[in-house]
């Protein structure tokens, strides 16, 4: 029998790369490996690449990696551009013109969720929030949605590392409580924005998901209170359950 086929390095970054597309968590060399039975020093050498290239950053304690704001943009950008932009805008016109106001598809990055398109509202009177435009967690619908995608551990854990500035009366500011938020909003399926980020607004949000049920984006409308209860925000969400499963259907299919 001859020699296993040597895979070029190239494809063996890409691998390691892949590996951490479909990790929940942060992972060791030695973690990695056990799906690649590369050689260690092999691994490590790999690893060290994509660390100084900016692919890939340690936890606090040094010992794991995880993907850095770098690779995140990265996934962002594919995710968006893989398949045809136009129709994943369409998918938002159609929501907007449901729920008559405007229509956001929003990301996870390092420092908050990041606007990766919108969908204006005709109304006049609208809230500015542009493409790349950044905005928190712990106080938005999108935001919310993404925290409570997380396995109840990584919950506790990201709120645990957590600031949680008060921006108006309703945002939340207590972790326990926040993470029973969290908790309802995975049960529920949708999150909303109860005047929380901004004094006169409301928002809901429901995650976009992948071919295996793996969080990937939210999509999400806002409006200001002078137009929108969030009673009524909420009578619209199944708006965005359609889209969001469009959406992944565009994505991923």
């Amino acid at each position: 029998m001859g020699s296993p086929k040597r895979i070029p390095t190239n494809l063996r970054t890409l691998r390691i790369l892949e590996i951490f597309g479909t990790s929940a968590r942060p992972m060791t060399p030695t973690e990695i490996n056990e799906e690649l039975g590369l050689p260690k020093q092999t691994v490590h050498r790999l690893c060290t690449t994509l660390e100084e290239e900016g692919f890939l950053v340690r936890e606090k304690n040094g010992r794991r990696l995880q993907p850095s704001p770098r690779l995140k943009s990265l996934a962002s950008g594919i995710l968006y551009n893989s398949r045809d932009q136009i129709a994943v805008r369409q998918v938002l016109v159609q929501i907007a013109e449901k729920v008559n106001e405007t229509v956001n598809l929003v990301v996870p990055e390092d420092d908050g969720m990041m606007y990766l398109e919108r969908v204006e509202t005709d109304w006049p009177f609208r809230i500015q929030l542009p493409v790349g435009s950044h905005v928190p967690f712990h106080c938005t619908a999108s935001g919310k949605a993404f925290l409570a995608s997380l396995s109840p551990a990584a919950r506790k854990k990201f709120v645990g590392a957590m600031k949680l500035p008060q921006l108006t009366a309703n945002t939340f500011n207590d972790p326990e409580k926040f993470l029973e938020e969290l908790a309802a909003i995975s049960k529920q399926g949708y999150a909303v924005d109860n005047e929380e980020f901004m004094e006169g607004m409301v928002a809901v949000a429901v995650p976009v998901h992948d071919s295996k049920s793996r969080y990937c984006a939210s999509i999400a409308f806002h409006a200001p209170t002078q137009r929108l209860s969030i009673e009524a925000a909420i009578a619209r969400k199944d708006y965005l359950l359609e889209g969001a499963e469009k959406l992944g259907s565009i994505f991923f299919d």
